[in-house]
């Protein structure tokens, strides 16, 4: 057996020899059962790239926010990875939501066959259907946690919301305002209005009837806002154009237009809310106080769970690697298997062993006045 071994031992010496590695991608941080690669640091930091640039930024500002932004990609992917690792201790799923986000997005942009769908996603998104669907996923359990083991624990309470409004009554003077929801029925160039038309009187009766105008739009609007349930926000007079505004301005909350003729399609609006000129009452701004109160207490608590979530993580991190969101005391150091030497023993510690056996041999048993001899005692 032992000579077995020694030439299996030297073949693959040999295979390991003649064959060419390659290195794929290189390990620089292990999260628990996760691993983080050079691969995907790099492929964080071109999208940052990408995304400063898209807001203007060049030269010296370029570099600048980069660098500064460079600091934290590491910290926010063991975030990612933590929250992940959180959300299947808890057993949480979201097989459902990402489902409806899919065909939403499908239903959004009007390709109703599954595979033209899927290449669709990916020539968007740049990567593969399961992927994409994939990362939808770890999003919403992200979410979950977070909602589950942070937000829900910072209750802001009424009078906390009441103390702040009677401080500070001067925000939330109001001009006189008008909230809307839309849906357009585009007209396809070159095509007569008869359809087009046809579909908008169809839909603007459907939402008299008190239809929900939030589904109506997103299933059937032809504008960008279609992504946002067709919500426009917010208009004082004078903002809109003047025949829109006629329509809309002194109609009561929850009316519905006629299709109007924009040119490029037929419009139909909803009255969401009509706000009067004046302080608004506490009711209506108690949401905005809330997230007003929220928004401040939530980064640190957040900041603290991720940094208790890494207390208790297994957690390696290759040295040219920082983690700007590092839990105090924690050691994170990277451990190279390759590295770490077998436990060695010497000839004289084994033969001690081997005397220290023969010895307890000897030793009587407890409770006995019998001496183990090492035999047993049946015939």
């Amino acid at each position: 057996m032992r000579y077995q071994l020694v030439l299996l031992g030297v073949a693959i010496a040999g295979l390991a020899s003649a064959a060419e590695i390659t290195v794929i991608d290189e390990i620089i941080a292990k999260v628990n059962g996760d691993i983080i690669t050079r691969g995907d640091y790099e492929r964080t930091r071109k999208q940052l790239e990408a995304s400063l640039r898209q807001q203007g930024a060049t030269g010296d500002r370029l570099e600048e926010a980069l660098k500064d932004g460079e600091k934290n990609i590491l910290r926010e992917r063991i975030d990612q990875l933590l929250l992940q690792s959180k959300a299947k201790e808890l057993n949480l799923n979201v097989d459902s939501e990402v489902a409806k986000q899919l065909a939403d997005i499908q239903r959004s942009a009007k390709i109703s066959d599954p595979e033209k769908f899927q290449q669709f996603v990916k020539d968007e998104s740049g990567m593969s259907y399961e992927d994409y669907k994939n990362d939808k996923k770890n999003e919403l359990l992200t979410n979950r946690v977070i909602r589950q083991e942070v937000a829900s624990k910072l209750q802001i309470k009424r009078d906390q919301a009441q103390q702040y409004y009677d401080g500070h009554k001067d925000e939330f003077q109001r001009q006189e305002r008008v909230f809307l929801r839309e849906i357009l029925v585009a007209i396809p160039a070159g095509a007569d209005t008869g359809a087009a038309e046809k579909k908008a009187k169809d839909l603007s009766a459907r939402g008299k009837k008190g239809e929900k105008f939030d589904e109506l739009a997103k299933t059937n609007s032809d504008a960008a806002s279609a992504q946002q349930d067709g919500d426009i926000g917010a208009y004082e007079k004078g903002k809109l154009r003047p025949e829109i505004e006629k329509t809309v301005w002194d109609q009561p909350r929850g009316f519905v237009t006629d299709p109007i003729n924009v040119g490029n399609g037929f419009l139909i609006l909803k009255v969401e809310e009509h706000q009067k000129a004046g302080l608004a009452g506490f009711e209506e701004v108690l949401p905005e106080i809330t997230n007003k109160l929220f928004s401040p207490r939530f980064s640190p608590e957040l900041r603290r769970y991720l940094t208790q979530l890494r207390m208790n993580a297994f957690l390696e991190i290759k040295s040219e690697y920082k983690d700007s969101g590092a839990a105090p005391g924690k050691i994170t150091d990277w451990v190279d298997p390759a590295q770490i030497e077998p436990p060695r023993i010497s000839k004289e510690e084994v033969a001690a062993k081997q005397r220290h056996r023969r010895l307890l041999g000897l030793v009587p048993i407890p409770g006995t006045s019998v001496q183990n001899t090492g035999t047993s005692s049946s015939r």
